[in-house]
């Protein structure tokens, strides 16, 4: 059996957007501090990298979650991205906050 299509993809990309201007925003963030343009934290190379880890396990985990209560394609999709847009902004305050 194939996995169905979302019934109404739309609905999804208000989320999609917010994580692609916040994801960008922490990339430059995060290039301009390896480069030496701006302070960076010590740790932050190896943060980037292992964040990474823990928010595939995470997505995994509540996407599994929510197929297994029979949840739409557009919400597992929504559980999948909840994890990375929940890293996404914090990284993003958490590298804009004033030093």
């Amino acid at each position: 059996m194939f996995p169905t299509m979302p019934k109404n993809p739309l609905r999804l990309w208000p989320q999609f957007a917010r994580m692609t201007i916040e994801a960008q925003t922490v990339i430059g963030l995060r290039t301009a501090g390896m480069m030496g343009m701006m302070a960076q934290a010590p740790g932050e190379p190896f943060r980037m990298v292992a964040e990474k880890q823990a928010a595939a396990t995470e997505s995994l985990f509540a996407m599994a979650q929510a197929a297994g209560r029979g949840a739409s394609a557009e919400r597992v999709m929504s559980a999948a991205l909840r994890p990375y847009g929940k890293r996404i902004r914090a990284n993003s305050r958490r590298l804009t906050k004033p030093r």
